[in-house]
């Protein structure tokens, strides 16, 4: 990327199961309310009132999700699409590839406005975000249950990203809800490019 841009920090969020499950039929198959409300409290936290992050929603993610998650406070919402031509209703930006939506908000005039660009999904964009060189942080909550699913999180390179015993922030206890069990982890990139 050129040396104009502003480095943001990109950073993903997913809930995963045993064998790395993260959805069934455009859906959740859990229904755990406080780990979704860890999900909207890290997504929509910025550093002072005025500013942004970036919410990065492959297309088939963004038709799976309810509208009520698109009118979060301090999110301005991109769908990566190579088809759309226009931003789909609550979506502010239509870009056609992972690339182009950071660029966008390491550019003038978003970067001055956004934050910290969060990837929530689906699996290929997520494959695009950890091959970022920009990409520092994983949240990955850990159910820790067996769930029918038919997306999946990728692997990613537990060298490279690294599982912190605790991190600011968040909880390090096992958590409890709706008889599952589950953990919220942070893996940080080890190693970040042009830091």
């Amino acid at each position: 990327m050129e040396r104009s841009l502003r480095r943001k920090s990109v950073r993903l969020i997913a809930a995963v199961s045993r064998g790395g499950g993260i959805g069934k039929n455009g859906k959740l198959p859990w229904n755990l309310p406080s780990e979704f409300q860890y999900f909207l409290k890290k997504v929509t936290s910025v550093s002072r009132p005025g500013k942004m992050n970036l919410m990065v929603w492959g297309k088939l993610c963004w038709y799976s999700n309810s509208t009520s998650l698109f009118l979060l406070p301090n999110i301005l919402h991109v769908v990566l699409s190579k088809t759309m031509s226009t931003a789909p209703d609550h979506a502010h930006f239509v870009r056609e590839d992972f690339d182009s939506a950071v660029r966008m908000a390491a550019e003038p005039p978003l970067a001055d406005l956004i934050e910290t660009i969060w990837v929530v999904g689906g699996t290929q964009v997520y494959r695009d975000a950890l091959q970022h060189p920009w990409c520092d942080l994983l949240y990955l909550t850990d159910v820790m249950a067996d769930f029918d699913c038919d997306v999946f999180f990728p692997e990613f390179d537990q060298e490279l990203f690294k599982l912190q015993d605790k991190f600011p922030g968040v909880p390090s206890e096992i958590q409890e809800e709706c008889g599952i069990k589950y953990k919220f982890q942070v893996f940080k990139r080890e190693t970040a490019d042009g830091v």
